[in-house]
């Protein structure tokens, strides 16, 4: 039993509960797909936890990579950046160095999109899901980043699955989101509760805009 987790975004609060519930279930392996830690609350704490688990994969988010190449055309981000560092200390190096995306079993897994970590499908077709397969057929394409759980066909064969974000959703449920995909190969998106305002006043202590922007999002489930 796979648990997929993706955009954890260092909830370390929501993260516990989120591995409870698939431990529970029986996950015994993990797919880790990007935006874990930096800038939050737990930066460090969450990877630590995140490295106890077994049987993990490990790929890199948009998050991970801008902490060697970070958007410069993006301003509000690089203005965040400028309050605080990422808080992960030596582990900046290790976690920019992992792979972008990782493929097994005709199963693609992917941080936002094949084409891009900053480019992710959205609920509903549209006319960019070709240009972000970038040329994948006849697959299923698991991937995060936009924090919106849903799973539903794509272009040219193939199955598009977004497990949601395990610390900050934003499709208007405030409880954590992931998945689990069995020995069969079916997947299952699940949905768990947790201390959502204790976590939301631990964004606020860090201060900040990004802090600020994180725990009304926390509360809402939306932007």
């Amino acid at each position: 039993m796979l648990a997929l987790l993706y955009d954890i975004h260092g909830n370390l609060v929501a993260l516990e509960e989120v591995l409870k519930d698939a431990e529970a279930a029986g996950a015994d392996a993990y797919l880790l797909g990007g935006d874990f830690g930096s800038w939050s609350p737990w930066p460090r704490e969450t990877i630590e936890r995140l490295r106890e688990l077994p049987n993990t994969t490990w790929i890199r988010g948009n998050g991970e990579r801008w902490l060697r190449e970070p958007p410069t055309d993006r301003p509000d981000v690089m203005a965040a950046f400028a309050e605080r560092d990422s808080g992960l200390g030596t582990d900046e190096g290790l976690l920019y160095s992992l792979q972008a995306q990782f493929e097994q079993d005709g199963l693609l897994y992917v941080h936002g999109s094949p084409l891009s970590d900053v480019e992710s499908f959205p609920p509903e077709p549209g006319d960019d899901d070709e240009r972000m397969l970038n040329g994948v057929r006849d697959k299923t394409v698991v991937f995060g980043h936009s924090h919106q759980q849903f799973r539903r066909p794509g272009p040219n064969g193939t199955t598009l699955i977004n497990p949601g974000s395990a610390g900050m959703p934003l499709d208007g449920d405030v409880r954590a989101a992931f998945a689990l995909r069995g020995d069969g190969g079916e997947f299952e998106l699940r949905r768990v509760e947790y201390d959502v305002e204790r976590a939301a006043q631990d964004w606020e202590r860090v201060g900040g805009t990004f802090a600020t922007s994180a725990a009304q999002r926390i509360r809402r489930g939306s932007d």
